[in-house]
């Protein structure tokens, strides 16, 4: 069974209004909901063995915060297709870079983050968490999905959200 984590960045900061959307760095929140998403894939054990990142400078520290609270990580793979990349761009990246990955992930931004996951719920999927997650994805949120299969056979409907966490249901 595959395991694939979307993960939205933490939440960033709008402080410095002269920084270009994809130089923004986490805000004082977003850095602690990084760390608490990290301890809590570290507690449920759901520590990836390959990790898709986009380049966006909010996604690299909530990459290096949430990575920092594992025993082991793999080398992350930093993409600059990632960034605002739409959902079917982010399926074909998960096709290509799964490899032999049991679990992937994949962290970046919304709306293709997002809307990726509301594509994969399958009908297996828990519907409490599926309405939660076409509700709203919020920064710093973690769907977790399995499947069967390789990662070139992942698509629409294909995968069941076995679980749905945003940081204010962990603090």
């Amino acid at each position: 069974m595959k395991r694939l984590l979307l993960l939205r960045h933490a939440k960033s900061s709008w402080d410095n209004p002269d920084l270009a959307d994809i130089e923004r760095p986490l805000a004082p929140r977003g850095i602690e909901a990084a760390l608490l998403i990290g301890r809590t894939i570290a507690q449920r054990n759901w520590l990836p063995d390959r990790a898709l990142v986009s380049v966006a400078e909010r996604t690299r520290e909530t990459w290096r915060l949430a990575a920092g609270e594992w025993l082991s990580r793999p080398e992350p793979s930093f993409s600059q297709s990632l960034y605002e990349m739409p959902a079917e761009a982010i399926l074909g990246e998960v096709r290509r870079n799964g490899e032999d990955a049991e679990t992937l992930l994949v962290l970046g931004h919304n709306p293709g983050l997002g809307d990726l996951a509301d594509r994969l719920a399958g009908k297996a999927s828990n519907g409490k968490l599926v309405k939660s997650l076409k509700k709203k994805f919020p920064t710093g949120a973690l769907a977790v999905f399995e499947f069967k299969g390789d990662w070139t056979g992942l698509d629409v409907g294909a995968a069941t959200l076995i679980h749905f966490l945003r940081p204010k249901d962990l603090g």
